[in-house]
């Protein structure tokens, strides 16, 4: 009794934590900020990829790409060199609006800013939201007569732009099928041209400029008020408490405002933006840091134990800080050759590596129970689901989903399948990208969900906690489940 009342407790933190955790990660930069707080917290020490690392066994450690990546590792106490990586993967990134690198638009007395569309989004459900922006700049810093530029993060909490349908008087046949054009409907409008102009902070020379004296020359940096409005430039100067002319560049996306939140009449779901992939995201990185807390907790693990969160999975993982780039295999190498001189033993160790690729589900939606395959239709509540294809969409096989649902077995967790109807298309992840791009046995998985790719997403709270067991069991039994299973021999 006491041990369920405990598991009741610490999956009511899980939950209150991953809305903390969602309400703080407007973007991939913030998320990948929240991570780096939550593994300090409990020890974990940062490397640098640009630096030599002087790795321990039974020590934790991260590093980030582009503040955009994460990857933490646990290095247990009998690690040696050639033993397996046990990893779950996920990613940081969602469907969104990112500002244009020329994103000053004015139209019919209108400011307006210009957005390009970011993965494959459910456009209309961004009109008539309350939106803002967020992400990060590049700051100019001049101290003691020297120059720096700095990374910062960013986020203006009031709404600032939205996005407003045309009334119905002017479009009558707008229920009978609206289909958004996202050149010309998807403009958030900033302001007015009169109330902009009688509040104008920046100068009328067109940029912000400033100078700077760089190794004995001057140079002048500059973000151009022809680029962006000027408007937004003070707004975000203020936010950062530095000057506009400050501002060397930026990247930022539209947001919406309204916070996460437990809902439901029975408080059963989590309504929230980027649940698709933060919710994974989170309960894998949470799973990781309470599976390494503790002094004992590495005592008798021969592996690694590693969450590695990846940026841009949404517009194919083709970057230098996404999936298909050799991040991965460079964090397995690199590690490996910190215990050995042996190149040969990193091969060794990725065959003896599993991943789990964890990416949100579809459920099944009760006004389109047509759409999902009669024998596979993942449900709420219905705990994490195991995701098939047999042309490889996903990377599960036999062997893969046989381990991870023998955890469940053993932990009283329940699972779910899931194969996409075979006249429809399916979607992928990041599995088959490191299962063939890495070597790397792998299945996917992810906790079932509505309203995919939406401004606002839903999930139920008891596949948040079902997933944050599971991945945390993983991380404490992969050791010992695999030394029972023989595959190629």
């Amino acid at each position: 009794m006491a041990a369920k009342e405990e598991s009741r407790n610490e999956g009511s933190s899980v939950v209150s934590d991953l809305l903390n955790f969602l309400n703080a990660s407007p973007t991939a930069f913030h998320a990948v900020d929240e991570a780096k707080k939550l593994l300090r917290s409990i020890g974990y020490e940062q490397v640098l990829e640009r630096e030599n690392w002087k790795l321990e066994a039974g020590k934790k450690y991260f590093f980030t790409r582009n503040h955009s990546t994460i990857v933490a590792f646990a290095i247990g106490k009998k690690f040696v060199a050639g033993n397996g990586f046990h990893i779950v993967g996920a990613h940081t990134d969602s469907p969104c609006l990112k500002l244009k690198p020329i994103s000053k638009v004015t139209k019919s007395g209108y400011l307006e800013v210009g957005v390009q569309t970011y993965g494959g989004g459910l456009w209309h459900t961004w009109f008539d939201r309350d939106l803002t922006v967020a992400g990060r700049v590049i700051i100019r810093e001049e101290k003691d007569g020297s120059v720096s530029y700095l990374h910062r993060l960013v986020r203006i909490e009031e709404p600032i732009i939205r996005i407003p349908t045309l009334a119905i008087h002017l479009d009558r046949n707008v229920n009978d099928g609206f289909k958004v054009n996202t050149q010309t409907h998807l403009l958030p409008i900033l302001a007015t041209s009169i109330k902009a102009e009688l509040d104008k902070v920046v100068g009328e020379n067109g940029c912000i400029e400033s100078q700077a004296q760089n190794d004995g020359k001057k140079s002048n940096e500059k973000i151009d008020s022809n680029r962006h409005h000027s408007l937004l430039l003070q707004l975000l100067a203020s936010q950062l408490g530095c000057k506009p002319d400050d501002i060397c560049d930026f990247e930022l996306q539209a947001c919406d405002t309204q916070p996460s939140i437990l809902a439901g009449a029975t408080k059963e779901f989590i309504f929230s933006g980027r649940l698709d992939n933060l919710c994974m995201s989170f309960c894998s990185l949470k799973a990781l840091v309470d599976a390494t807390a503790s002094e004992s907790s590495l005592e008798d693990e021969a592996g690694v134990r590693m969450v590695a969160l990846f940026d841009h999975e949404e517009v194919g993982s083709n970057s230098a800080q996404g999936a298909g780039s050799p991040v991965t295999l460079n964090a397995l190498s690199r590690i490996t050759n910190s215990f050995t001189s042996d190149s040969q033993l990193l091969e060794k160790a990725i065959q003896k590596s599993f991943l789990v690729s964890a990416d949100m589900a579809h459920a099944l939606h009760p006004n389109y129970v047509d759409k999902h395959e009669e024998n596979h239709q993942p449900k709420l509540h219905g705990g994490l689901v195991i995701k098939h294809n047999a042309n490889q969409r996903y990377a599960t096989n036999a062997v893969t989903s046989f381990v991870f649902r023998e955890i469940a077995n053993n932990h009283e967790l329940p699972i779910q399948d899931f194969v996409v109807r075979n006249d429809m298309g399916c979607g992928s992840t990041i599995g088959p990208i490191l299962a063939s791009g890495v070597g790397i046995r792998t299945v996917d998985v992810g906790a079932p969900q509505l309203s995919m790719h939406s401004i606002r997403e839903m999930c139920a709270v008891d596949d948040v906690k079902h997933s944050y067991e599971h991945f945390k069991a993983y991380f404490q039994e992969f050791t010992h489940l695999d030394a029972k299973i023989t595959v190629d021999t």
